[in-house]
């Protein structure tokens, strides 16, 4: 579902962006060729990457093979990933909703 809302978000940017000049500002877009849902894409897969990593340390530390020190870090790393990540998501899921009141 949450998939969908994000697609859903792209497109409507796209669509209400389209024909219109807009500029990132300097710095924001790597490549200038990036689209909105590319972002979004690379935000989620690092995401998942930290909370992996999370995982793995965890999982590390329950086998004994892992220092405490690295484990807090990484939970930690994990924690403030998904409290970003959920964030953004509330604020594409506003940002959604709003484009969605507009009058066509």
């Amino acid at each position: 579902m949450t998939d969908q809302i994000m697609a859903s978000a792209a497109a409507a940017y796209a669509k209400a962006t389209q024909g219109m000049d807009v500029t990132p500002p300097t710095g924001a877009v790597n490549g200038g060729d990036n689209e909105f849902s590319d972002l979004l894409k690379a935000a989620v897969q690092e995401a998942t990457a930290v909370a992996y990593k999370g995982e793995r340390a965890s999982i590390a530390a329950a086998a004994g093979k892992a220092d405490v020190n690295e484990v807090i870090t990484a939970m930690a790393e994990a924690e403030v990933t998904l409290q970003a990540v959920t964030t953004v998501r509330d604020k594409v899921i506003s940002a959604y909703q709003e484009i969605i009141k507009m009058p066509i």
